[in-house]
């Protein structure tokens, strides 16, 4: 179909959580909303065309209950534009971090646990214990900054073979979750207990996961930080890692 060409154009929504562009029985654009386990409702829409854009955006709008949320990396300025457009505000920013394996570039080749604490390497943990843990740890985000003010989700199924652990006195105090991605894996959450922090926990932790992510031959793992979350930022760029976009969270409500 020409680009500078477009016919009447017909929005469906096909599904619970999809919408088609039609354009001549042709699928000229696809929206769709993505519920997380946290309760919010992310968009996201993919065409070539503007018109499209804010055709199937005026749709799954009129369709769903807000505040809605979609997340844009900040470079892409002609796709921020587009939200911006129809009514979607910057909520916050994170930073996605490009980290090193290699302990002679991080520094975290002879990093010793605290003492009292023992690392369990990734796989290693037992389910019950850990998904305590994780239910700790979410109440305390929820009760200070707010799960929602944090990059890493809140997954629907915990799975303990994604899991780096930190022990202290038969219990779990620490953890780092890890997308084992084939080409580079993501860290997806570094957490300590509250009443355990400022020991060293987080930086064993981070040594753990990116030791055995170098061991598999993997020279960099991704991480992306909140811009307001100092210490991880700290944390991340103390290991020798860079800033390689952003991402913009927005909101409409």
């Amino acid at each position: 179909m020409d680009p500078a060409y477009l016919p009447v154009i017909v929005v469906t929504r096909i599904s619970a959580r999809h919408w088609h562009a039609l354009a001549d029985d042709q699928v000229v654009g696809r929206g769709e909303v993505l519920p997380r386990p946290d309760g919010r409702s992310f968009l996201s829409i993919d065409t070539w065309h503007e018109t499209v854009f804010d055709q199937l955006a005026a749709a799954m709008l009129a369709d769903l209950p807000r505040p809605l949320y979609t997340v844009v990396d900040e470079a892409d300025h002609d796709l921020l534009s587009r939200w911006e457009r129809i009514g979607f505000g910057p909520r916050r920013r994170e930073w996605e971090y490009v980290v090193p394996t290699d302990p002679r570039i991080s520094g975290l080749g002879k990093i010793p646990p605290p003492p009292g604490v023992t690392i369990l390497a990734i796989g290693e943990a037992e389910e019950v214990p850990l998904r305590q843990l994780d239910r700790e740890i979410r109440d305390e985000v929820e009760a200070t900054l707010g799960w929602r003010n944090m990059p890493a989700e809140v997954l629907a199924r915990l799975e303990p073979a994604k899991y780096a652990v930190a022990a202290h006195s038969d219990r779990y105090v620490g953890l780092a979750r890890v997308a084992p991605l084939p080409r580079q894996p993501r860290i997806g959450l570094i957490a300590v207990r509250a009443d355990m922090r400022r020991r060293g926990i987080a930086r064993a932790l981070l040594a753990e996961v990116l030791g055995s992510i170098h061991r598999r031959g993997i020279p960099s793992a991704s991480a992306d930080v909140n811009q307001s979350n100092q210490a991880a930022l700290a944390l991340f760029e103390g290991v020798g890692a860079r800033r390689a976009s952003s991402n913009l969270e927005l909101v409409v409500r």
